[in-house]
């Protein structure tokens, strides 16, 4: 069953609705990822042809690519009513034993950072996946005993950022397996001008552009990042968002030409100079900056080694060429 519009949408806060209309609801209005929007449509027609649930769907890639947008076009396209949960909210295998027996026909169960799920809750998710049958234990001691439930038919969409984490008995029972990559400018510069036109102020091709280049090549902050903007050039009194009011603009967000923000420089000078360019331990970077090591890892790495700042070693991490070149720094003496 397809979500509705909220009836009362005057006594929301003006930017919930647009917050909500910049995710796109169908597969087409989609942009970017090709190869996935390409296997993804077809497996949908195919389903819907026999009249079955879609096949358990993996997503795995850096945050803020659209993991979470496609399971709601799965489950849009699918004509179904999508539920949404995630690894750390699944404490107890009773949990999950309660959501899966209370899913519609057909429904999308998206879980989210699915790596972090229990084992033992996992144990539940298997039949559940490929017989459509949860066992739950009744009882102690002598007097225990197992009972087995049916569960509707349904399709698990799981996204995780670390598929490496993900169990090899849980990785098996996905049929579709995605990987999504970091978008390119032109794409990013398409998903920018369709989210000012929904936010309703204008933004030129040279100003879409350098938000772009600076956005990191995610979408999400793409979008964050134009809402700052759009902020300033407000108050500024700019008709529209041009190259120089979006350059002033994320200067003062100090977002620089590459997309690096105030902790990625931290963690490239603390490289440079306190570590002379590496190679330094994960938790020693992160006792140093202040920050968590997880968050390091997961959410700051990828896109420096990805730029080629940053080279992940055995031994450490170390500051690349590229690195120095745009801090300005000179390379140390060992």
């Amino acid at each position: 069953m397809r979500k509705e519009e909220p009836l009362e949408q005057e006594a929301m806060p003006p930017e919930e609705p647009f917050e909500n209309s910049l995710r796109p609801s169908r597969l087409d209005d989609f942009i970017g990822q090709g190869s996935i929007k390409d296997g993804l449509s077809i497996f949908l027609k195919a389903a819907l042809q026999r009249e079955e649930p879609l096949d358990h769907v993996l997503l795995y890639g850096p945050p803020g690519l659209g993991k979470t947008t496609l399971a709601n076009i799965v489950a849009y396209e699918m004509g179904a009513q999508v539920h949404i949960t995630s690894g750390p909210a699944i404490m107890r295998p009773g949990d999950l034993v309660g959501i899966l027996t209370n899913l519609e026909e057909g429904a999308v169960l998206f879980i989210d950072e699915i790596h972090r799920l229990s084992r033992p809750v996992e144990e539940i998710l298997y039949p559940a996946m490929e017989d459509r049958k949860v066992d739950i234990m009744i009882g102690q001691g002598p007097a225990a005993r197992s009972i087995r439930l049916d569960v509707p038919a349904f399709t698990v969409v799981g996204a995780t950022t670390r598929q490496g984490l993900l169990t090899g008995p849980l990785r098996d029972r996905f049929g579709i397996v995605f990987s999504f990559e970091y978008y390119d400018e032109p794409a990013l510069l398409e998903i920018i001008t369709r989210s000012s036109s929904i936010l309703g102020y204008e933004i030129d091709t040279p100003g879409a552009g350098e938000l772009a280049k600076r956005s990191r090549g995610t979408p999400r902050i793409a979008n964050r990042l134009l809402r700052r903007v759009r902020d300033y050039a407000q108050v500024w009194g700019e008709e529209k968002i041009s190259s120089a009011a979006a350059a002033k603009a994320l200067d003062a967000l100090q977002v620089d030409v590459l997309g690096l923000d105030r902790l990625d420089r931290a963690l490239l000078e603390a490289i440079i100079t306190k570590y002379k360019g590496g190679p330094v331990g994960l938790e020693t970077l992160a006792a140093t900056v202040g920050e968590d090591a997880g968050t390091i890892e997961d959410v700051y790495e990828p896109y420096l080694i990805q730029r080629g700042l940053i080279a992940r070693t055995p031994r450490g991490r170390e500051a690349a060429p590229l690195a120095y070149e745009h801090l300005g720094l000179n390379k140390p003496e060992r």
